[in-house]
């Protein structure tokens, strides 16, 4: 029986899925969408797109979670649908790039949304620099939000949750009041018309640009099988693991689909590319008040930032934790504080790991790694689908999605990798080069276990 307790309930496995979720980047990414379309109805689109795959992932999940609802979540999926080699490779990329990669670049994220309100905390204001090394006052500062929420989350799931479920409430409420007040004060329809109907030709190149900015737009909500990590921790996990994916991604695209709405029905396209620090959402408050609104909008996507690393960090070091009870990842992440019932050493490891990718500071390498990766993982995993019903046969599934859903899902995201395979080289294939390093990484622990 596992160490951990079953402690949450329904609400708060939604508030994982949703402060998990949002982030920064729905504050953020439709500045660079609209740059690389030029087109007000391709934003959308691309939103759209986005939020379809995401929905269509998180059904699978919720057949998946139904049918096996341990703990680990995706890593449990793929040992028990494949095998150990397969799940292993996932932890090993998660721990690598994944988890630890998107939670660095929220933390950077975060500290750059509160150096707009503190000029002190700026990527050019170094404490040391040296020839080959340098730390700045950004660095820092995200640094030690990483140790402030890793030591809140090792002091119990509880307390973890608790700060989750206040942030998340926080930006849920801060997205809403962005929606009204540009329904009240902002909205026109002249702009929405002449957004939507600029001219483009649907063709290759358009179907290019598609996918080159639907890499942001996935960004966005990519962590929403984050909430398949803590299984063992939350009660009646058959039923409330599938309710807290649908409800908690349909909100969170429908909350998506709105601000961009706003966004298009008050900003012109060429104020959405020419956002201050690539900010639209401050874009929309200056436009619909005055420039002392970027500051307001600061703070809430500083919130937003907090709330999603909490929910990330909170979920992640469960995983690690079951690799090493499974003796294929060091040992010791395996410990459960008797006090806390959390694992401490699991998440701290996290912590480590985190810190070094944002000294290490190359974001937007990391951003694309972990896309690519993600979603090769998610569609391998929801391609197991069809081998988990013939495993599981036997077993009473209390949720099954259409044969549609996997299959769609499996398309749409096989044709992304594809396509960013060959137009993103660079930037893609080195994420599966550390993927498969991971194989010579297990062949040694496996050894070292047998």
């Amino acid at each position: 029986m596992s160490e951990l307790k079953r402690t949450l309930n329904l609400k708060d496995a939604i508030s994982i899925v949703v402060g998990s979720m949002i982030g920064s980047g729905i504050f953020i990414v439709s500045t660079h969408i609209a740059r690389f379309t030029n087109s007000g109805l391709l934003l959308i689109l691309v939103w759209l797109l986005a939020g379809l795959i995401t929905l269509l992932g998180a059904l699978c999940y919720g057949e998946l979670s139904s049918t096996i609802p341990d703990e680990g979540g995706q890593y449990i999926y793929l040992k028990k649908i494949f095998n150990k080699k397969i799940a292993f490779l996932y932890g090993w990329t998660l721990f690598l790039v994944i988890q630890t990669g998107t939670l660095a670049a929220v933390f950077i994220a975060l500290s750059k949304f509160i150096g707009l309100i503190i000029p002190i905390i700026s990527s050019s204001n170094y404490i040391i620099k040296l020839s080959h090394y340098s730390l700045s006052t950004e660095q820092l500062f995200a640094i030690v939000n990483v140790l402030i929420l890793t030591f809140i989350n090792s002091k119990g799931v509880k307390l973890g949750v608790l700060v989750q479920n206040i942030f998340t409430l926080t930006k849920i409420l801060s997205i809403v009041l962005i929606i009204v007040c540009g329904v009240l004060f902002g909205f026109d329809l002249s702009i929405l018309k002449s957004n939507l109907t600029i001219p483009f030709v649907f063709n290759l190149e358009t179907i290019k640009l598609m996918i080159m900015s639907i890499t942001g737009a996935l960004f966005a909500s990519i962590t929403w099988n984050n909430v398949t990590f803590i299984t063992s921790e939350i009660k009646h996990p058959k039923k409330n693991i599938k309710k807290a994916l649908i409800l908690g991604v349909g909100l969170v695209i429908t909350l998506y689909f709105l601000i961009n709405l706003i966004y298009l029905s008050t900003l012109s396209l060429d104020l959405i590319k020419t956002s201050p620090q690539d900010i639209v959402a401050a874009q929309l408050a200056i436009q619909i008040f005055n420039q002392k609104a970027l500051f307001i909008i600061a703070l809430i996507i500083a919130i937003s930032a907090f709330g999603c690393a909490n929910g990330m960090i909170l979920t992640g070091g469960r995983v690690y934790y079951k690799m090493a009870k499974d003796r294929i990842f060091f040992r010791k992440l395996a410990f459960i504080d008797r006090k806390t019932k959390t694992p401490k050493n699991s998440l701290w490891a996290q912590c480590f790991w985190i810190c070094v990718l944002i000294l290490w500071g190359n974001y937007a390498q990391l951003l694309d790694y972990v896309i690519y990766s993600s979603i090769i993982f998610y569609t391998i995993t929801i391609f197991g689908i069809f081998r988990m019903r013939k495993l599981y046969s036997k077993e009473k599934s209390v949720f099954k999605v259409p044969n549609f859903i996997p299959i769609a899902f499996i398309i749409l995201s096989s044709i992304i990798i594809i396509s960013l395979t060959f137009l993103k080289p660079l930037s893609t294939v080195p994420g599966l080069i550390i993927t498969f390093l991971g194989i010579f990484v297990y062949l040694f622990w496996n050894k070292s276990a047998s």
